[in-house]
């Protein structure tokens, strides 16, 4: 008669989804570490008038987007939700929630080829415009005549 311990088969598993997620985020890194390599390359232009440097890019591109995409949008929902908790638990005060707002559901959600070249920077975190962060000028009185 056999007898099987659950302890060892949870042991098992455990280190097959460590194995796993370690894979992922080796994977991960190097993707976004190779692409600066590739800008260096120059290929002949094809008959359409791209090279086929810029579709390889564009293919990296794609796919670096769909293993970047759900972390981000986990990110930005994660952030929305704790917004709202800060906003409800600091008694409706908008500038507590606006700032976590900003810095988790603002920034980059796509990469394009531009992004993986170097030439435009991505953005995990959200920054938020100029527009909002400088304080509007206070209206002047006119004198009275």
């Amino acid at each position: 008669m056999k007898v099987y311990s659950f302890a060892s088969h949870k042991i098992r598993w455990s280190s097959r989804f460590k194995l796993v997620a370690i894979s992922l985020i080796l994977s991960l890194c190097s993707i976004s570490m190779a692409p600066p390599a590739w800008s260096q390359e120059t290929s002949p232009p094809t008959s359409d008038g791209g090279t086929t440097s810029s579709a390889a890019m564009q293919a990296a591109a794609g796919f670096s987007t769909l293993l970047y995409l759900p972390f981000k949008a986990a990110f930005a929902i994660g952030g929305g939700i704790v917004g709202g908790l800060a906003y409800a638990f600091s008694g409706g005060n908008e500038k507590a929630a606006q700032s976590i707002w900003t810095t988790s559901m603002y920034g980059t959600y796509i990469l394009t080829p531009d992004h993986l070249n170097g030439n435009r920077p991505i953005r995990f975190l959200g920054v938020a415009d100029t527009e909002e962060r400088a304080p509007e000028p206070e209206p002047m009185m006119e004198p009275i005549r």
